[in-house]
């Protein structure tokens, strides 16, 4: 039923309640402070992919949906909708009902004038993917999905420009808060896209017209928090949006879920957010991002550093001086995937022809995996058998393929057979040709990734393969993977949706280049069997079809899959009802509460 649609005392009565409550529960004296090791590299929407960008954005901005905080496994719940979207028995029509009242943070470019959250803000938000001039990231999620798109793609790509006003058959507002989306073929992992800002959270149009190309510094949502102050790749920091609705903390988690009844018990019923201040710092070194918590600076550490594990976490268990501190551990398999990409158009590791193939396959062997979880992960990893992760719809426990296999008897042997020579004695092999052959991996210049870059070059060394390495900050890295001109570069990524497609579409050649496929991989077989695959419901036939998948991946070696990460978070007693989520880019900050009585006094 529409909420938009009850008799008009009811409607009346709920105006009642949201003038006698108060116009924000937020105390600006409750500052929340923690740090991210990534720089952001905007505040649009739709024009990032990366976690923490999508994070900031997720506090400022509203997709329709949302998962339950507390539910395990993850439950989608209605965000600034009245219900679940409606679908139809065919699976291609969703129709979406926006709650009325909702409002966006005030701006300048909304002329003094209070603003409504409607229909057509989605609709327009989710046209923007198809943008040529944003370059949205994740433009594969509606590209020949929604009804329409290809045609209104030609004709923005055709003029260079994409035309808002011109109607699309997939995407339309029915009235003020009703809209509806009409795919061409029941893809059963859309419904994700519903929940993931960076494709559906709403923006206003007046707000981006305004600010023209400088949109992604002025993000204006109607999400729990706007920005209050911004030094790029520094501090950002945010304030309780004074016009945010009226909600309630609530959750489902499981009978069994210890922490999560918990926190439901603590915060059942509080009005969000009850932070009045987030302060997010970027730190990129490990140790000054831990001193930072040790020192109390820092409210939560998210993710400790690794390299702590043996200080801090001993044998798995919080460490009795960081006990008695009042201190609390979490320890939570990630839905995460670290793994190194090649280039499959570069001169040197890619291309499809059997000595292309041979070097990155020995490549992947040479890798020895195993001593990055011990020594650079200290323990707190486990191999990845396929490009997703444990805990996603399609992962299968007892499924094994050999893209963690390490043998540097059998890569030595690949070289050999394929021409992969030391000719001059130099203790390096050359191309078949003869030709010189040096490896570039891309990489960061933190301490870990030195770490990382010092055991890729003693891997590749033990099989005569030179390599070097291309240092730059993360964010400038970002800009070059995207443009296609990154050899290798290895990367970790969060689940962004609790499917196993959430990377298996990283795979597909449509979506080569910046819509994720950042490997530029082009292969027809996978390409068939993942169009298969993305309309079936999930199920044993669909998991079959996800593991055809991860062993061509494992054949032509467009990857090296690594490792699954253990994620160990701590806060201070003062931080109340704390959870990691399990898509990681969702963020948390609303949910959370900060209790004055038991942190100290800030130093004078």
């Amino acid at each position: 039923m529409c909420l938009a649609r009850f008799l008009p005392r009811f409607a009346l009565a709920a105006a009642l309640l949201v003038a006698a409550a108060p116009a924000t529960a937020a105390d600006p004296a409750k500052v929340f402070r923690y740090a991210f090791p990534i720089a952001e590299t905007s505040l649009d929407p739709q024009k990032i992919s990366d976690l923490y960008s999508n994070i900031l954005n997720g506090s400022m901005f509203d997709p329709p949906l949302k998962y339950d905080y507390l539910a395990r496994p993850l439950k989608l719940k209605s965000n600034t909708l009245a219900s679940l979207p409606e679908i139809s028995p065919d699976g291609l029509t969703y129709t979406l009902r926006v709650k009325p009242g909702i409002y966006f943070a005030d701006d300048p470019a909304f002329k003094g004038k209070k603003r409504e959250l409607v229909a057509e803000d989605y609709v327009y938000s989710i046209k923007r993917l198809m943008d040529p001039k944003l370059a949205a990231p994740l433009l594969a999620e509606i590209e020949g999905i929604i009804a329409g798109s290809d045609e209104a793609l030609a004709k923005a790509r055709k003029a260079n420009r994409f035309d808002y006003d011109a109607p699309i058959e997939g995407l339309k507002a029915i009235d003020r808060y009703t809209f509806q989306i009409r795919l061409t073929k029941p893809y059963y992992v859309f419904i994700y896209n519903l929940a993931d800002c960076r494709v559906s959270c709403a923006v206003a149009r007046e707000v981006v017209e305004h600010y023209g190309d400088d949109i992604g510094s002025h993000p204006v949502g109607t999400g729990a928090y706007r920005l209050a102050f911004w030094k790029r790749s520094s501090k950002i920091v945010l304030e309780a949006n004074p016009d945010f609705r009226e909600e309630y903390f609530d959750g489902e988690p499981a009978a069994g879920d210890a922490q999560g009844q918990a926190i439901l018990a603590a915060r059942r019923g509080k009005r969000l957010p009850a932070i009045g201040r987030v302060e997010v710092y970027i730190i990129e070194e490990t140790q000054p991002r831990w001193l930072a918590f040790l020192n109390e600076e820092h409210d939560l550490v998210y993710e400790v550093p690794v390299e702590f594990a043996n200080v801090a976490w001993p044998g798995n268990k919080l460490a009795p001086n960081l006990r008695k501190r009042g201190i609390q551990m979490a320890q939570v398999p990630g839905l995460d995937l670290t793994f190194a990409y090649f280039n499959m158009e570069d001169p040197v590791v890619g291309g499809y022809t059997p000595e292309k193939v041979a070097l990155r396959r020995a490549i992947s062997l040479a890798y020895n995996t195993r001593d990055e979880i011990a020594i650079v992960r200290k323990g707190q990893a486990i191999p990845a058998q396929a490009p997703y992760s444990p805990g996603v719809a399609g992962h299968d426990p007892d499924f094994r393929t050999s893209a963690n296999e390490y043998s540097v008897t059998k890569a030595r042997a690949l070289l050999d057979m394929y021409g992969y020579l030391d000719r001059d004695g130099d203790g390096y092999r050359e191309a078949p040709d003869g030709s010189p052959l040096v490896l570039q991996n891309a990489s960061t210049p933190s301490a870990r990734d030195q770490q990382i870059d010092e055991l890729w070059k003693r891997s590749m060394d033990d099989v005569g393969l030179k390599m070097s390495f291309k240092k730059a900050k993360w964010p400038d890295l970002l800009k070059e993977s995207d443009a296609g001109k990154l050899m290798m570069w290895q990367l970790g990524g969060a689940a962004s949706s609790p499917d196993a497609d959430t990377w298996l579409s990283t795979l597909y050649s449509p979506n080569a280049g910046f819509k994720g496929n950042r490997a530029r991989f082009r292969l027809p077989a996978y390409d068939r069997l993942y169009e298969q695959a993305r309309v079936m419901p999930d199920g044993p036939e669909r998991t079959k079809v996800y593991q055809e998948l991860a062993r061509l991946m494992v054949a032509y070696a467009p990857w090296k899959v690594n490792t699954h990460r253990i994620l160990t978070d701590m806060w201070y007693p003062w931080v109340v009802g704390y959870r990691r989520p399990a898509v990681q880019s969702n963020s948390f900050w609303k949910y959370i509460d900060i209790d004055l009585s038991k942190r100290p006094p800030a130093p004078r």
